[in-house]
């Protein structure tokens, strides 16, 4: 509990700046006009009459809303995802919310929750890793651009396809991946069963040579001893921080598809879907200079089940060059079916890096982080486009925030105590279950109420 003060401190002094609105007077820019853009972006979302969203109430269901949002923030933890999959249906369903302050409230919790995990993944150091972090900067690198232009193209996707499609393909990729998830939790379970009986059978002097490499041949990654430099790599922090930034900037000036932006464009005009274009050039030249750059890749990398390098020695060098290019195809697959799904990329890598042998913590540590660039990016263009009911969702942000550390207290603790990891595993598969049962239900009466009331249920132009 100890080794938890500081980075428990640092964070909720971090969330409570980062979340509390300033009530002093900006002093007058004279060198940028930074005034007039906050007061253009201000008003991106100028919505007519039929968008205003609801009023929020402390009410019996906000009650059990938020409950029911600390329980899933709990369990989303344990795996590294955001839980926006539970998060949407329970403000909905529960709440009473429309889809979309659901869905911005869901940008807040899934960013609470983020800021939680990685400030404890960042300052706790694992003693079964040498005291190192477990965040894989390497891997994050590798899938953070691709994840973010996936994402784009999903969210397109979303609005052509009948809610019908997405709701079947819902149901059937997430029943697949938590089906494969929990095979995963089975495996790493029985590969830690063995462990034990092992350690108990040397415990009592039966210890040999047969035996210590029957212990290398069922060592766990997570149980295993992690080379990692102990220097922080600010380098590469720095690079998915330009990331960031690049994606903010094409978001702030392509606006939405009201024309509304920083600067003036048609709706879904020539110049909105150029800009919007500009992503892929974006994605290309990061990915391929992160891919081919030793000066990024050579530092601090993982020694893990697979480590970016592990993959790259699979073959040949040209075979292992295809191989490292797996990882980016995985990211843009994950963030296609996440915004096409509606709830990131997150939920959906978690269970592929588990697939290709991703240690469980690693996995878990390295998802969260990359959830926190996409979860503010989204938090902070809701709150540039003019979105209502701040203080309500920040005060779930904080619900959420809580319940993450105390979700990570307790995983930390059973993996430190009974040597179990594949509890990580069963955590983002039960999130996956969840969220089949509660969007998929919502889904389908979605798609109900629009057959009973003769709504256009093909497909449709994006804008």
């Amino acid at each position: 509990m100890r080794n938890y003060f500081v980075p428990v401190t640092l964070s909720i002094i971090t969330f409570i700046i980062l979340s509390t609105p300033s009530i002093a007077q900006p002093e007058p820019s004279y060198v940028f006009p930074v005034d007039q853009i906050l007061n253009r972006t201000s008003s991106f979302l100028d919505f007519p009459a039929n968008f205003n969203q609801p009023k929020v109430e402390l009410t019996t269901s906000t009650i059990i809303a938020a409950v029911l949002s600390f329980l899933a923030s709990s369990i989303s933890s344990a795996g590294g995802i955001g839980g926006g999959g539970l998060y949407v249906p329970i403000m909905t369903i529960v709440a009473g919310l429309d889809l979309k302050t659901a869905s911005s409230f869901s940008a807040f919790m899934v960013t609470g929750g983020s800021v939680a995990n990685v400030g404890c993944n960042l300052f706790v150091r694992n003693p079964k890793s040498g005291g190192k972090t477990l965040i894989d900067f390497d891997l994050a690198l590798l899938l953070e651009p691709c994840m973010l232009l996936g994402v784009s193209i999903g969210v397109i996707c979303n609005v052509v396809f009948p809610n019908w499609l997405v709701t079947i393909l819902f149901a059937v990729f997430l029943a697949w991946s938590t089906l494969k998830t929990f095979r995963n939790g089975i495996y790493y379970w029985r590969l830690e069963s063995e462990m034990v009986k092992i350690r108990e059978s040397n415990r009592i002097g039966e210890e040999d040579d047969d035996d210590d490499e029957k212990i290398e041949s069922v060592k766990l990654p997570l149980l295993g001893d992690y080379e990692r430099t102990r220097s922080f790599p600010w380098i590469k922090l720095g690079v998915l921080v330009v990331i960031w930034l690049a994606y903010f900037g094409v978001y702030l000036l392509r606006g939405n598809k009201y024309g509304e932006g920083i600067i003036s464009i048609e709706p879904c005009g020539i110049t909105y879907w150029l800009i919007s274009s500009t992503q892929i050039p974006l994605t290309l030249f990061f990915t391929l200079w992160i891919c081919f750059s030793d000066n990024v890749q050579s530092d601090q990398c993982s020694d893990h089940q697979v480590s970016v390098k592990d993959v790259e020695d699979l073959g040949s060098n040209d075979g292992g060059r295809s191989n490292k290019c797996m990882f980016p195809l995985m990211a843009l697959l994950a963030g296609v079916l996440g915004g096409v799904f509606g709830i990131g990329g997150g939920m959906l890598i978690s269970p592929l890096l588990l697939q290709v042998g991703i240690a469980p913590e690693v996995t878990a540590a390295t998802c969260s982080f990359m959830v926190l660039f996409s979860s503010t990016m989204s938090a902070i263009q809701y709150l540039l486009l003019g979105m209502e009911h701040t203080g309500t969702a920040s005060l779930f942000a904080v619900i959420c925030f809580v319940a993450s550390l105390v979700g990570l207290m307790v995983v930390q603790r059973v993996i430190t105590q009974y040597g179990r990891a594949s509890i990580i595993v069963f955590s983002v598969a039960i999130v996956m279950a969840l969220s089949i049962v509660l969007m998929t239900s919502y889904g389908v009466l979605d798609v109900w109420n629009d057959f009973v009331s003769g709504s256009y249920m093909g497909f449709k132009l994006p804008c």
